[in-house]
C-alpha cells in the first residue's frame, strides 16, 4: 500500500494514495500545483545552488552539513508524485555511496565525529523515507537498493554503542522501513535511538540539553520542548516504536506530552516554537504573535506526530489539530504561484519587509522568499503535499472514517463514495455512494462546529440521476429539499465505536464535535450530508498568554483570519476590535489564487453587518461528474488555481491615542477614533501581494 505511515496495529488503518484520489478544489489544487510547478522549482535551485553537484563531487562543496537531506526530501516528493525526473536523480544519488553504505557529501573522510551538529543520522533518515516511498509507490529499483544498503550500515556502526544524532530524523525512517521490509533489525536499530536519549546520549551546548530533547529520558519528559522540529520527529519516531512494539506506556507518555504542549505551547494557528533563537518551544503560554517562530517544518512535524496518534488512538482531537495546521501554516508556507515560501510564520509583522529575489539568508521575513540558505522548509512542503491524500481518510474493521474534507473520491473495500464540498469556504459537505457496501461512514465534526447538522438517505429527488448527476459541492449545504429518509442507517458516535442510542433519521439531526457515525447497507446515490456552521467568530486567549491579552482574533471554519495591510495603510497599530458587534462574512467571488487578482482593498467598502453573499459552492473546476484524478497526478486547471474566497469584516476604531511622550500612565487609554469597517483575509493568503503589515491578534474594544 503507498502510504507514508503503515503502522501494524492500531485504533484507524491507513488507506492507500490509490484509494484516496483527490478533485480540484482547495487541495487538490494545491497538490496538482505542488507536482507541476514547486517540486521543479526545488530541483532547480538545488542545482543551481550546488547541492545536488555535491553527489556528483564537485569541489568546493555547496550548501550546509545538512544539505544532502534536502535532496533526499526532494526524491521523496518526486516518489510520492510518481514524478518523471526521480530516476536520474536517483542515479546521481546512488554514484557517491561508498562500498560499506556510507553515505554523506559532507562528513565523508571525517565520518561521525561530530553527533551534535553533524546531522549524518538525520540525512539517513530522509533518505530512508524517500527510499520507502519509492519502494511503495514503483517497487525495488537503483534507489531502494542504495537505502538498505544504508540502513544496513546504520544498524551495523550503530546497534551496540550508544550514540544518537543530535536531530531526531531516522528513527521514525527506520521504522518505516521495517513496516516496508519485515527486517527486524531496523525496528529494534529505531528503539534502541529512542531509549538513549535523555540519558543523556550527547554532548553539553549553549542551549542545553532540552534542545536536542536530551535532557532527561522519554517517559520522563512532561511535555514537547527544546528546538520544535526535533521535538516534533522524535515524538513522532517514538509513536512509530511504541506501536510496533506494543509499549503503551510509551505511547501514553507521548500522548501525556502533546497534550501539554497543544493546551499551552501552541499558537492560535496550530504553529509551535515562540524562540528565534534556537527555534525551539518557548515556557507555558510564552506565545508572542510577533516573535513567534513557528516554522513551517515544524508545523508539517505537528501535522505527523498528530496523524500517527490518530490513527494509534481514533481520537478526534489529533485530527482537528491537524486540520488547523494543514489549512494554517501547511497552506501559508507556500505561496499561491508555487515557488516562495515562508519559514517562521509570525502572527503578526509590524513593518513591511523588502521584496528579495534570490536566497534568503535568515530564516523570518515578512515576505515568501524563493529559496533559503537552509531550505528544510520548501522540500518540507512538497513532499506533505505529495502525500496529502493519505491524511484525509481511514478505516477499521467497521467501516470508513473520513477526516478532512475535500473533492474526491475514496474505496474501502467493496465501498465507492464521492466527497463534494466547497470546505472551507462552505460548510455543506456531501458524501455519494458510487458503490455499494455494508457498514460506517464516519465523519469528523471539528471541534469549533457547535450546532453542526448530519442528514442521510436516498438523494434527493432533484439528484436522481445518481452519484453521476450534476450535484455542485456547495449542494449539501442542506438536505436538499423534504426530510431524508435512511438507507437502513444507523447514527451512532466514535469512529469506530459500535452505534448506540440507535434511531432512524428523517431530516437533519444536530451532531455533535467528534464523529458523527451513519452504520447500514449502501446502495448507489445514497448520501450523506454534514451541514457545518460557518459563521465568523471572534476568539479570545487564555489570559495567561501575556503577549495577547486584552485582544482578541477571528476564525471562520478551520481558518484562522488576519488584517493585512500593504504599506501599513491604514497603520494596524492604530486599530482596536468592537467586539460587541460580531464579524460578518464577505464573498470576494471566484478570484484567480494569484497576487494580481487579489482585492487591494483593506478598510471595507461596505457597512459593517452588511449581509454577506452565500459562498460560491466550489472551486471552478470541480463539478460533480467530473473525472475525479488519482491523487497527485495534474489536474491541468486552465490558468492559476481558483478559490471561491470569504474574507470577513469587522467593526474597527481606527485612531492612534495622543502621543504625550511617555508610552504609560496611571489610567488606561480611552478607545478614540474613527469608527469604519476593516477586512481580514484568510491567513493562508496573505503576503500574496506585495510588502504588508499583518497581525492576526487585534487589541478589543467595548
Amino acid at each position: 500500500m503507498a502510504n507514508p505511515v503503515l503502522p501494524s496495529s492500531g485504533v484507524l488503518s491507513p488507506l492507500g494514495l490509490d484509494a484516496v484520489r483527490l478533485a480540484p478544489g482547495f487541495w487538490g489544487d494545491r497538490v496538482a500545483l505542488n507536482r507541476d510547478v514547486t517540486i521543479a522549482h526545488c530541483q532547480e535551485w538545488e542545482e543551481r545552488e550546488g547541492w545536488i553537484g555535491n553527489f556528483r563531487g564537485r569541489l568546493p562543496r555547496k550548501g550546509r552539513e545538512f544539505s544532502d537531506s534536502e535532496t533526499y526530501k526532494l526524491l521523496e516528493a518526486m516518489a510520492w508524485a510518481d514524478h518523471p525526473a526521480l530516476p536520474e536523480l536517483a542515479e546521481t544519488v546512488a554514484r557517491a555511496q561508498e562500498g560499506d553504505g556510507y553515505l554523506n557529501t559532507r562528513w565523508t573522510g571525517n565520518r561521525y565525529t561530530d553527533f551534535e551538529w553533524g546531522h549524518e543520522l538525520y540525512c539517513y533518515g530522509h533518505l530512508i523515507q524517500a527510499g520507502v516511498a519509492r519502494l511503495r509507490m514503483h517497487g525495488e529499483d537503483r534507489l531502494t537498493e542504495v537505502v538498505i544498503r544504508a540502513a544496513d550500515h546504520i544498524c551495523r556502526r550503530f546497534m551496540d554503542t550508544s550514540e544518537t544524532c543530535g536531530h531526531p530524523e531516522v528513527e521514525m525512517a527506520l521504522v518505516e522501513l521495517y513496516r516496508a521490509t519485515g527486517t527486524e533489525r531496523y525496528l529494534e536499530m529505531a528503539r534502541r535511538f529512542v531509549e538513549r536519549r535523555g540519558l543523556p546520549a550527547l554532548g553539553e551546548i549553549p542551549f542545553g540539553r532540552a534542545y536536542f530533547q536530551d535532557d532527561v529520558p522519554i517517559r520522563q519528559a512532561q511535555s514537547l520542548r527544546g528546538h520544535a522540529v526535533r521535538a516534533l520527529y522524535l515524538a513522532s519516531g517514538v509513536v512509530d516504536v511504541a506501536v510496533e512494539t506494543g509499549d503503551g506506556e510509551l505511547l501514553k507518555a507521548v500522548e501525556a506530552q502533546w497534550e501539554r504542549a497543544v493546551a499551552r505551547r501552541t499558537h492560535l494557528t496550530g504553529g509551535m516554537g515562540s524562540r528565534h533563537s534556537d527555534e525551539s518551544f518557548g515556557e507555558d503560554y510564552e506565545l508572542p504573535p510577533d516573535r513567534a517562530y513557528s516554522e513551517t517544518c515544524a508545523g508539517i512535524g505537528s501535522i505527523m506526530l498528530a496523524h500517527r496518534l490518530l490513527l494509534a488512538t481514533g481520537d478526534a482531537r489529533y485530527a482537528d489539530l491537524a486540520e488547523r495546521t494543514l489549512y494554517n501554516v501547511l497552506a501559508t508556507g507556500v505561496a499561491l504561484d508555487g515557488k516562495s515560501f515562508f519559514y517562521a510564520n509570525p502572527l503578526r509583522v509590524r513593518v513591511p519587509a523588502e521584496p528579495l529575489e534570490g536566497v534568503n539568508h535568515a530564516a523570518e521575513g515578512g515576505l515568501r522568499s524563493p529559496w533559503f540558505d537552509v531550505s528544510c522548509c520548501p522540500h518540507n512542503i512538497a513532499r506533505t503535499l505529495a502525500s496529502l491524500a493519505a491524511y484525509v481518510a481511514t478505516s477499521d474493521a467497521g467501516g470508513l472514517q473520513i477526516h478532512h474534507f475535500t473533492p474526491g473520491e475514496i474505496t474501502h473495500g467493496s465501498l465507492g463514495v464521492r466527497v463534494e464540498t466547497g470546505y472551507p469556504w462552505s460548510g455543506g459537505v456531501c458524501v455519494r455512494v458510487l458503490s455499494g457496501g455494508s457498514g460506517r461512514i464516519s465523519l469528523r465534526v471539528p471541534a469549533w462546529a457547535k450546532g453542526a447538522t448530519l442528514s442521510y438517505g436516498p438523494a434527493a429527488p432533484s439528484d436522481a440521476s445518481g452519484p453521476d448527476g450534476a450535484h455542485g459541492p456547495g449542494g449539501a449545504n442542506g438536505p436538499g429539499g423534504g426530510p431524508v429518509s435512511g438507507p437502513g442507517s444507523r447514527l451512532g458516535a466514535g469512529p469506530g465505536a459500535a452505534t448506540s442510542g440507535i434511531s432512524y433519521m428523517s431530516g437533519a439531526r444536530e451532531v455533535e464535535p467528534g464523529y458523527a457515525v451513519v452504520e447500514g447497507d449502501w446502495r448507489p446515490g445514497d448520501e450523506i450530508r454534514l451541514e457545518l456552521p460557518m459563521a465568523p467568530r471572534w476568539t479570545f486567549p487564555d489570559r495567561r498568554v501575556d503577549a495577547v491579552r486584552g485582544s482578541v482574533a477571528v476564525e471562520r471554519g478551520p481558518l484562522v483570519y488576519c488584517a493585512e495591510s500593504v504599506a501599513d495603510e491604514p497603520p494596524l497599530a492604530d486599530v482596536a476590535a468592537r467586539v460587541s458587534s460580531p464579524p460578518t462574512d464577505r464573498l470576494t467571488g471566484h478570484l484567480a489564487d494569484h497576487p494580481t487578482n487579489h482585492p487591494t482593498g483593506h478598510l471595507a467598502d461596505s457597512p459593517a453587518g452588511a449581509s454577506a453573499a452565500a459562498p460560491a459552492p466550489e472551486a471552478a473546476g470541480s463539478e460533480a461528474g467530473a473525472p475525479v484524478p488519482v491523487a497527485g497526478a495534474p489536474v491541468e486547471p486552465a490558468g492559476p488555481a481558483v478559490d471561491p474566497v470569504v474574507e470577513v469584516e469587522v467593526a474597527v476604531v481606527l485612531g492612534a491615542p495622543e502621543a504625550n511622550g511617555w508610552p504609560y500612565g496611571t489610567a488606561s487609554d480611552p478607545v478614540e477614533g474613527v469608527d469604519t469597517v476593516l477586512r481580514l483575509v484568510p491567513y493562508h493568503r496573505w503576503g500574496n501581494r506585495g510588502p504588508a503589515t499583518m497581525r492576526v491578534w487585534l487589541p478589543a474594544a467595548e
